[in-house]
């Protein structure tokens, strides 16, 4: 009689490559996490940043020196051109989250303040305001905030709270 051969895997070369892949995906799978956080992080300091920009350009051109009070009055152009003062994903509501980040803005109504171009009454825009991106996922511990000073900052606890709508918040440190 004549043994044939063998033909496919033995059981032993399946739980070999399996412990393999294993392995590799315990190495690579905290990186990959930590990499989408970073990149996250990243996306919230660019969003701090455009709405300094925003809030700037608001002030400069139809705020007559006075700051919009929420994301939505950002998102509202004025009067004879399409184009709003930020993007119409952090306008669509007065707390925005993007990139596992919580988005708010606020400013305190100055009863002085003239109405601006773009629609917003007499009285409802700021002197100053303040923004904070909170993350939603409980093991990213950058928190980051920015007022009208157009400094970001950034601490391991939210600065939403203590951030004021001008000046240096109580902690936290500045980005370079």
């Amino acid at each position: 009689m004549r043994l044939g051969k063998a033909h496919g895997f033995a059981l032993i070369d399946l739980v070999f490559v399996c412990g393999i892949i294993g392995l590799l995906s315990s190495i690579a799978i905290p990186r990959m996490l930590l990499a989408r956080q970073v990149a996250n992080s990243a996306s919230a300091i660019g969003t701090m940043r455009a709405i300094n920009s925003g809030e700037l350009s608001y002030a400069l051109s139809c705020g007559l020196g006075f700051y919009a009070p929420s994301l939505t009055t950002l998102g509202v152009p004025p009067a004879g051109t399409n184009e709003a003062y930020i993007s119409p994903d952090l306008s669509s509501a007065a707390t925005v989250v993007k990139s596992n980040y919580i988005i708010q803005l606020d400013a305190t109504a100055y009863a002085g303040a003239p109405a601006t171009c773009n629609g917003l009454a007499g009285g409802l825009a700021g002197r100053g305001y303040r923004a904070a991106a909170d993350p939603t996922e409980p093991t990213n511990t950058r928190f980051f905030g920015t007022n009208a000073e157009t400094t970001v900052w950034e601490d391991t606890s939210t600065l939403w709270a203590g951030m004021p709508e001008v000046g240096e918040p109580p902690s936290g440190h500045p980005l370079r």
